[in-house]
């Protein structure tokens, strides 16, 4: 019996997935998204998102819903402690979205698969591929249980363990940074409402950052993360780490986990007929909150770039994007390690460092350059292999 066919066969069904799932549902695609897992995350994990992801999810009907349900946080802050370093205000940025929008992973997944709905699309769950068996024509899948799907391309949106790149085998090159992270949703009393702030001391950094509900996430970069943080764990980090005059009290962990920082990205994003985007393509400290919006921009831009080719367009289109995004990932995981180790110095380079820091901090370019850069919108027009928008 032939396998059944799609034109793109997507595996992995977070955000990332999902995202690239809604622009080809939009374009009336063919499309057929898995995960092996049997129901979405319901955990928070990636929690930000930034100006330019919100930009390029507004034509696909999502960026509006996100909005409504997230927290915006017009100001990004840097300080010793007490000291402000500088300030990173986002209502200057030249988009519709002058701010960072602090909301969960879950509650970003159920948005996504709830527009996906809409659009005739699902999510097959749970599917595990084991086997991608490429020709000419297209990829065939085969899966754990035995069925097989038949797709002219195949999108790997699977994160960091990526089975769709190890059977593609596309390399995975980087390595491994010496610090675990910390990620903890809690709800704490005397911690600011309305910006991100990165505090830098002796112990290390730790970022504090609302979200729905009256919770904050808290980010910080240790030697040994425990795999669920407690509350006296939080406490600690914020007592050492953050605000001094008046300290943020913890009340409730509701959520807790470890991030280890790799700083890895693949050799290609396509290789033949399969493409990987996401964590399955690059992976970096959580430092900053690229992450997720790096993957939506994959997706959204690897998407758009197939519709193209689907609908007769030249498949030299998919290799120049699809080069295009390396060299945008390749540079922020280069900014984000950067600024994990600025984040980490130590005792005898830390003055050396608040000096520099609060003198560039004066500096107008320099405060628009840090938000142009954090909001994604310095990537406007150069990762998209001349797409439009």
């Amino acid at each position: 019996m032939a396998a059944p066919s799609t034109d793109v066969l997507i595996i992995g069904a977070g955000p990332v997935g999902l995202s690239a799932a809604v622009v080809l549902a939009q374009h009336g695609r063919r499309m057929t998204i898995v995960d092996q897992l049997p129901e979405g995350v319901n955990e928070s994990r990636a929690a930000v998102v930034h100006a330019r992801t919100l930009e390029l999810l507004e034509q696909y009907g999502v960026s509006e819903r996100l909005v409504a349900r997230g927290v915006r946080t017009p100001l990004f802050t840097v300080r010793d402690r007490d000291r402000v370093l500088v300030r990173v205000p986002f209502d200057g940025l030249p988009s519709r979205y002058r701010y960072t929008l602090m909301i969960s992973q879950a509650e970003t997944e159920a948005l996504l698969v709830g527009r996906l709905k809409e659009l005739g699309g699902n999510v097959i769950r749970p599917a595990r591929v084991t086997g991608l068996d490429p020709d000419p024509g297209g990829v065939t899948a085969t899966f754990e249980d035995g069925r097989r799907i038949r797709a002219a391309y195949v999108i790997g949106a699977d994160g960091k363990n990526s089975t769709v790149r190890e059977l593609a085998g596309i390399p995975f090159s980087g390595g491994t940074h010496p610090l675990s992270f910390t990620l903890a949703d809690v709800r704490l009393r005397y911690a600011p409402c309305d910006e991100v702030v990165l505090y830098f001391s002796r112990a290390g950094l730790v970022v504090v950052a609302p979200l729905p509900g009256g919770l904050h996430r808290i980010v910080a970069a240790v030697d040994t993360a425990p795999r669920a943080p407690d509350a006296t764990f939080v406490q600690h980090l914020l007592d050492t780490r953050g605000a001094q005059v008046r300290p943020a009290i913890v009340g409730e962990v509701v959520y807790g986990s470890r991030h280890l920082a790799h700083h890895k990205v693949a050799d290609t994003f396509h290789h033949g007929r399969v493409l990987i985007i996401g964590d399955a393509a690059h992976v970096h400290s959580p430092a900053g909150g690229q992450g997720m919006n790096l993957g939506i921009e994959d997706a959204v831009l690897l998407g758009e770039a197939l519709h193209v080719v689907l609908d007769g367009g030249s498949s030299a289109l998919l290799e120049e994007v699809a080069t295009a995004r390396r060299d945008v990932a390749k540079r922020v995981v280069s900014q984000v390690t950067r600024l994990t180790e600025v984040a980490n110095f130590g005792p005898s380079r830390r003055p050396l460092r608040n000096l520099v820091l609060s003198l560039a901090g004066r500096s107008y370019f320099v405060r628009h350059r840090l938000a142009a850069n954090l909001s994604g919108l310095s990537r406007r027009g150069q990762s998209d292999g001349g797409l439009p928008g």
